[in-house]
C-alpha cells in the first residue's frame, strides 16, 4: 500500500534558506517569494538547520537565485560529496541524538574558508530593523552600504535569491507575524507597527505571501493547524 501522507503544510516566505535531514537524505529548502505547499509522508521526522542570512550561497557553492523556490536534495548540488556527508550520520535512538550527530557531521564537513557575506548581512539587518518611512529603499541601502544600485541588486540575488524590495516585503510580513505572536492588539494597530501603510496593504500582502487573510493567519497561529508561519 502507498505510504500515507501527512496534512499539507503551507510555508510562508521568511527570507531564509534551510538545510534539512529527511529520511536519511540532506535536502535544501531554497528561498521563497511565494507561499509553498509541503506534503510529507505521515510521521516523517525532519531535522532542519537554518543558514545565517547571507551565508548559504557560499556554503552551498551556488547563488541563492539558482535555488529560488526549490526543494532539492543536496546531492543535486554537490554530487558524491553530499553522499559522503550523509554517510557520516548513523541511525540513532532518539531525535536528540540524531540532531547532535547531524550537527557534528555538518560542522566537520564545512569548508573552513566559508564565511557570511558581511555587507549583505548588514543589508539584511537594515531591512529587518525597518527602513525609514517614505524613503526609497534601494537608494537608501546603496548609500548605507556604499554600493551602486546595480551591484546591490546583483549581490542580493546571489545572497537571498531576489532583490531588496522583495526581501523588504517578506521581512515586513515576518514582523507582523512576530507581533501577532506577542500581542492581542487589533489587526490595524499591528499592521501599523509592522510598517504597513494601512490595513488593506497588510491584507494584500498576507494573501500574496501566505495565501490567506491576516485574520485567518491570527486564528491559525493561535489555534495551530497546517501552516508554518515562521
Amino acid at each position: 500500500m502507498p505510504e500515507a501522507s501527512g496534512a499539507p503544510i503551507i510555508v510562508a516566505p521568511d527570507g531564509t534558506i534551510d538545510l534539512q535531514w529527511i529520511d536519511g537524505i540532506f535536502r535544501v529548502a531554497g528561498p521563497d517569494k511565494d507561499p509553498m505547499i509541503e506534503i510529507l509522508p505521515a510521521a516523517t521526522t525532519v531535522v532542519g538547520f537554518r543558514f545565517q542570512p547571507a551565508a548559504a550561497a557560499a556554503w552551498l557553492g551556488v547563488p541563492a537565485s539558482q535555488i529560488l523556490g526549490q526543494r532539492l536534495s543536496l546531492q543535486e548540488l554537490w554530487g558524491p560529496r553530499a553522499c559522503r556527508l550523509a554517510a557520516k550520520v548513523r541511525e540513532h535512538r532518539n531525535i536528540a541524538e540524531l540532531t547532535a550527530a547531524l550537527e557534528n557531521a555538518i560542522a566537520d564537513f564545512a569548508r573552513i574558508d566559508v564565511s557570511i557575506d558581511a555587507r549583505m548581512r548588514a543589508a539584511y539587518d537594515l531591512i529587518q530593523a525597518g527602513p525609514p518611512a517614505r524613503v526609497a529603499l534601494v537608494p537608501w541601502l546603496g548609500r548605507a552600504l556604499a554600493m551602486s544600485e546595480r551591484t546591490l541588486r546583483r549581490r542580493f540575488h546571489e545572497s537571498f535569491g531576489y532583490g531588496p524590495k522583495t526581501l523588504d516585503r517578506i521581512l515586513r510580513y515576518q514582523r507582523f507575524l512576530h507581533l501577532v505572536s506577542l500581542s492581542q492588539g487589533s489587526t490595524a494597530i499591528l499592521a501599523a507597527e509592522a510598517g504597513y501603510s494601512d490595513q488593506p496593504h497588510l491584507v494584500r500582502e498576507s494573501q500574496r505571501l501566505a495565501g490567506c487573510t491576516p485574520l485567518e493567519v491570527e486564528r491559525i497561529m493561535r489555534t495551530g493547524s497546517g501552516r508554518d508561519e515562521r
